[in-house]
């Protein structure tokens, strides 16, 4: 029996479209799994009555597959569905640490990316890696074809999630297909920012490099009351703000003394507009941790 601790994530971050993504160090879901002749899913926790527990149409099925370990496997969700915090790609990747231990397949983190991210593909149509590589390797990533970089930044941030649910394959919709020569340098260099900053550790950087003119604003259209919590957390100290992911959450990059403020201020404009939220103090953290074996 091999026990992982899997942590939710932020992708995007704004400017870094399908590229960037961050662990955070909470929420998190916890995997357990045990060899077993075939695979069984049972799942606990937040939103657990929403989630599929046939292998087909669970994010583990596909990791379980990828790397023929088939288990008894029982998810603890802490992470939230349709929350933008990278739900399932932290169970996707929870199973894929503990599978690949548990069997001894012997594949490195990195090597896990890419069978982590088929099980996305499960939940969004797409196996795409910026939450699935932050969830294994931690830290701060830049995910591209080409493979996957991270970066050990340490940098407070603010998670404010809305009572309100936005499906990943609704949010993909609402992206542009195209975007201005101006939007795209302006993104550019957002991006080239916030990079820089991850890897100063500088949340001023990391929240200028924050801001989108493409994709951020047809998501955040979604997500009622976002333009008063984007406000309130600026106005309370957040050096940037944006959508965590597909959203609804709201992710906001600040200095370490601010986040309680910045956190009440995020929740009393939720409630502004009618919305219950609930807000992690939290910071870019660790990736999947083995807990017991």
């Amino acid at each position: 029996m091999v026990t992982v601790r899997a942590p939710a994530t932020s992708a995007n971050l704004g400017s870094g479209f399908d590229v960037f993504g961050a662990a955070l160090s909470r929420p998190a879901d916890v995997v357990t799994v045990e060899r077993a002749d075939r695979t069984t899913i049972e799942v606990t926790g937040v939103g657990a009555q929403y989630i599929p527990e046939d292998p087909d149409g669970n994010t583990v099925g596909a990791v379980v597959e990828a790397l023929d370990a088939p288990a008894h496997i029982h998810i603890d969700k802490g992470v939230r569905p349709a929350s933008g915090l990278g739900s399932s790609a932290a169970s996707a990747a929870g199973a894929a640490v503990a599978l690949n231990r548990l069997y001894d397949r012997g594949y490195s983190r990195e090597e896990l990316v890419p069978i982590a991210a088929e099980g996305e593909a499960v939940v969004s149509g797409v196996a795409h890696s910026d939450n699935v590589a932050p969830s294994l390797l931690g830290g701060f990533t830049i995910t591209t074809t080409d493979g996957t970089h991270s970066v050990d930044a340490r940098v407070p941030l603010v998670v404010c999630l809305p009572d309100v649910a936005v499906s990943t394959r609704d949010a993909r919709r609402v992206v542009p297909e195209t975007a201005s020569m101006d939007d795209l340098v302006e993104t550019v260099g957002n991006a080239a920012t916030l990079a820089v900053g991850m890897c100063r550790s500088d949340p001023t950087l990391v929240g200028a490099g924050m801001s989108d003119p493409v994709v951020t604003p047809e998501r955040a259209r979604l997500i009622t009351g976002y333009d008063a919590v984007h406000d309130a957390a600026l106005a309370a100290g957040a050096t940037g703000v944006t959508v965590s992911g597909a959203g609804p959450a709201v992710v906001a990059a600040c200095r370490e003394g601010d986040r309680q403020a910045i956190a009440a201020a995020m929740l009393d404009a939720f409630a502004d507009a009618d919305i219950d939220a609930r807000a992690y103090q939290t910071r870019i953290g660790r990736g999947a941790t083995v807990l017991e074996e």
